[in-house]
C-alpha cells in the first residue's frame, strides 16, 4: 500500500504539497507569512514525503513548508496533523518520514522506533514551545485568574459553577455566574494532554490523582477531537472551558486565564511569558538526543507555567536516502534564525538559545 494510502487510512485528511499547505486552515487558523527564505547554505531537497502527528505544531508546519517551498522548488511535505499518539504509530510502522509529537518518546515506544530506523536510534528534536491556554467562555469575565489547585479541581469535576468560592477568591470584583461549568477535553490521544496532566500532576497532586497520560482519564467533562474540535466546542458553549495551544487560542479569539506560577505571580500567556517558562527545562537525552524536561512548578519571574515542547520524531540514521536528504534540509531550516523567528507569528515561542544549538548540531549529525 503507497503511503498516502494508509496515511489517509489513519483517519485524518493528508494536506497535500507545499500550495496546498500555504492556502488551507482550519477555524481559520492561519498566520501571516514571515516572509523569511531558508538560508542559503541549505541543501535544498527535491521530494515529496509524508510526516505525521502533533497538531500542536500544525500552524508552525504548515508555514515553514510554504517558506521552504519558496526558495526549494520540488519540495513536498504532507503532513497529517493526525495528533501526537498516532503520529508516532504512523512513523513507527513506517508510513511517515519523521512524527511530530508534544511528547518525547515513551520507554515503550523507543523499541519499535529502533527497529523502524533500522537499529538506529529515534531522536526526539524539540522545534516549537507550545504554551498551553486554559481557555473559556464566559461573557463579561475577561482575564479570569486560577491557581494549579483550583485548574485541577475544575478539570477532575470538584469545582462544578462559575461562583465557585475557591475561584471567586482568585477572583475579586469578577462577575462570576452561578451556571455550570462545562469541561471539555481531548478525546484522541494528544501530547497537550499529556503535558496539559503532567502539569496537573506535578503542581497540584492532592487533587489530580490520575497519572499524566496522552489520553484523557479523569470522568469529568466532554471530549472533542483534536485541537480543532476543542476549539470549535469551547468557542459555541457557553460556560465551556478547556485547555489548548496558545496558537489556536490566539487565531480564534479566545478567552484565556492568567495562570498561578511557582513564584505566586499569576502571568499572561504571551510568547515572552511562555520563553520564560521554558528557559529552566533540562536536556535529559543523551547523545544526540534532546529530550527536555520542563519545570511545570518554576519561580523564574515572569514565567507562564504550562508549557510543551513539540519534537520532530527522526531517525538519526535508518532512512532511505531521499528521505534523509529531505528531513536534514528541512529541519535545518526550522531549527534555523529564520526558521524560528516565523513562529512569534503564529502563536507560538522560539526554542532558547541554549536548546537550539542542541538541536541545529542534532540535525547536522542526521544520516
Amino acid at each position: 500500500m503507497k503511503n498516502g494510502s494508509r496515511l489517509a487510512a489513519l483517519g485524518g485528511v493528508v494536506v497535500a504539497g507545499a500550495l496546498a499547505l500555504s492556502a488551507c486552515g482550519s477555524d481559520n487558523n492561519t498566520g501571516a507569512s514571515g516572509g523569511n527564505a531558508p538560508a542559503g547554505d541549505i541543501d535544498c531537497a527535491k521530494a515529496t514525503v509524508n510526516a505525521a502527528g502533533s497538531s500542536a505544531q500544525k500552524n508552525a508546519i504548515e508555514e515553514w513548508t510554504k517558506i521552504y517551498a519558496q526558495k526549494c522548488a520540488g519540495a513536498n511535505l504532507n503532513y497529517n496533523a493526525s495528533g501526537s499518539g498516532a503520529g508516532i504509530q504512523a512513523f513507527t510502522s513506517g508510513q511517515v518520514a519523521f512524527a511530530g509529537s508534544d511528547s518525547a518518546l515513551k520507554p515503550e515506544e523507543t523499541g519499535p522506533a529502533k527497529q523502524r530506523c533500522q537499529g538506529s536510534n529515534a531522536l526526539n528534536l524539540p522545534m516549537v514551545v507550545g504554551p498551553v491556554a486554559v481557555v473559556y467562555n464566559l461573557q463579561g469575565a475577561d482575564g479570569l485568574q486560577l491557581s494549579p489547585a483550583t485548574i485541577a479541581k475544575i478539570f477532575a469535576g470538584q469545582v462544578k459553577t462559575w461562583n465557585d468560592p475557591a475561584i471567586a477568591a482568585e477572583n475579586s470584583g469578577a462577575k462570576l455566574p452561578s451556571s455550570p461549568i462545562k469541561v471539555v477535553y481531548r478525546a484522541d490521544e494528544s501530547g497537550t494532554t499529556d503535558n496539559f496532566t503532567k502539569y496537573l500532576k506535578a503542581t497540584a497532586p492532592d487533587v489530580w490523582k490520575w497519572e499524566p497520560a496522552k489520553k484523557w482519564a479523569a470522568t469529568a467533562g466532554e471530549g472533542a477531537q483534536k485541537s480543532d474540535g476543542v476549539t470549535t466546542q469551547v468557542k459555541s458553549t457557553a460556560g465551556a472551558i478547556s485547555y489548548v495551544e496558545m496558537s489556536y487560542a490566539e487565531n480564534n479569539k479566545l478567552q484565556t486565564a492568567k495562570i498561578k506560577n511557582g513564584a505566586g505571580e499569576y502571568v499572561a500567556l504571551s510568547a515572552d511569558s511562555a520563553s520564560k517558562g521554558i528557559a529552566g527545562a533540562k536536556v535529559v537525552g543523551t547523545g544526540n538526543d534532546v529530550a527536555l524536561k520542563i519545570d511545570y512548578t518554576t519561580k523564574e519571574p515572569g514565567a507562564y507555567p504550562i508549557n510543551l515542547v513539540t519534537y520532530e520524531i527522526v531517525c538519526e540514521k535508518g532512512l532511505p536516502a531521499e528521505q534523509t536528504k529531505f528531513v536534514k534540509s528541512f529541519l535545518t531550516y526550522t531549527a534555523s534564525a529564520d526558521g524560528q523567528k516565523v513562529l512569534t507569528q503564529l502563536g507560538y515561542a522560539p526554542l532558547p538559545e541554549s536548546v537550539l544549538t542542541k538541536v541545529q548540531a542534532s540535525v547536522k549529525a542526521l544520516a
